[in-house]
């Protein structure tokens, strides 16, 4: 009886370090991260940019500070304002609960409540500046 000794493949290991020490260790950055979204991140970005507009079309709202707030302090005669424009320390405050919360859009989808947002923005610099939110943008909605 001839007996066979089973036949074993090793093969080698991979090394765990590289020439100089340094292979297959954990990167010091991470894999990029999907950026954090929220409603506040989402309601920031649209008062940016829609107060960036305002500046850079009106020499009026240059020095005007846009803030957004969390809710006011009280409610007045007419209900819970969305905003307050105050002109002696040129600033304009934003609502965000109010405007998100008490304000209806027709679609709730993410194009329609940025259109909310930059409306209450609008609305807020024309009240500031004593005009018709309509002549803040008149070259925007011109389309003929």
């Amino acid at each position: 009886m001839v007996r066979r000794r089973a036949r074993t493949v090793t093969r080698a290991r991979p090394a765990r370090h590289g020439r100089h020490g340094r292979e297959d260790r954990s990167p010091v950055v991470r894999p990029p991260m999907p950026p954090l979204d929220s409603r506040i991140d989402r309601f920031d970005l649209a008062v940016g940019t829609a107060a960036e507009f305002l500046r850079s079309s009106w020499p009026e709202l240059r020095d005007v500070s846009f803030e957004v707030g969390a809710m006011p302090l009280s409610a007045d005669e007419e209900g819970i304002p969305r905003w307050h424009a105050l002109r002696e320390e040129k600033r304009i405050i934003l609502y965000r609960v109010p405007i998100e919360r008490l304000s209806h859009v027709h679609r709730d989808d993410d194009l329609h409540r940025r259109m909310l947002v930059e409306g209450c923005v609008f609305r807020a610099a024309a009240d500031y500046l004593d005009r018709d939110p309509w002549d803040l943008g008149p070259e925007r909605f011109r389309y003929f």
